[in-house]
């Protein structure tokens, strides 16, 4: 089964490259859906009703963002007061392996910010969480990560995920992360538990500096991609 990936998307700055992003997800064989958190259940009928068809109105633009293939998306809107919780909801309900995020919104281009519903599915989620850099979606339709880097121990699954995605995306495995790294793939520590999120010191401070896409997997989870799966989620 290829792995499933939900794209967070609220329509804000630096959202378009989370977009771009989960386009490499397709390209790597996984189902793509877009999501967006609404905070609050309105009372009234009427304006419910209005609520919610923006919501709808908001993920249909992003799923133009996407390019082609994009009509065939998949749409969810979620209430939830927290986006995290509502974010993790949804990828049980799913079976989703990934949530997909735009950097922070004051990030300087070219890098990455962890913003709060990232870190906080960054803290003992089952779900590998990805980070797209600022300006990822000014590369291109046709951009994708020609290198990859893995990084943590023989025990953990960024190993395997990061091959999977070399041989899905023509891209190759490097030894170190350098200028020319588009991916990095980054394991949770021992301590996180089997088929838990959690970064050491040195792995969060990898992302502070990082100027490539970042996908942090659970301990011990190898994800499922692979080309010939490719597909939208409906």
């Amino acid at each position: 089964m290829p792995a499933k990936v939900i794209v967070s998307y609220d329509g804000t700055a630096n959202e378009d490259d989370a977009i771009a992003l989960g386009r490499v997800f397709v390209r790597a064989g996984a189902e793509v859906a877009l999501a967006y958190v609404r905070h609050t259940h309105e009372p009234d009928r009427d304006r419910e009703t209005l609520a919610q068809h923006e919501a709808q109105e908001l993920l249909e633009r992003g799923a133009a963002l996407f390019g082609e293939g994009g009509e065939a998306l998949g749409r969810h809107v979620v209430t939830d007061r927290s986006t995290p919780e509502g974010l993790r909801a949804l990828a049980e309900q799913q079976g989703a392996e990934v949530i997909v995020f735009c950097s922070d919104s004051h990030t300087a281009k070219g890098h990455i910010a962890v913003g709060n519903s990232a870190q906080r599915l960054l803290e003992g989620g089952s779900t590998a969480i990805a980070i797209a850099p600022v300006g990822l979606a000014e590369r291109g339709a046709g951009a994708g990560p020609q290198q990859i880097v893995a990084v943590g121990d023989a025990d953990g699954g960024a190993r395997a995920t990061a091959e999977a995605l070399a041989e899905a995306l023509d891209a190759r495995i490097a030894p170190v992360v350098n200028g020319r790294t588009d991916l990095l793939v980054i394991d949770s520590r021992p301590e996180a538990g089997p088929g838990r999120v959690a970064l050491s010191s040195s792995a969060a401070h990898l992302i502070e500096i990082a100027t490539a896409s970042v996908l942090v997997v659970p301990r011990g989870v190898a994800l499922p991609f692979g080309r010939a799966t490719a597909a939208i989620s409906a």
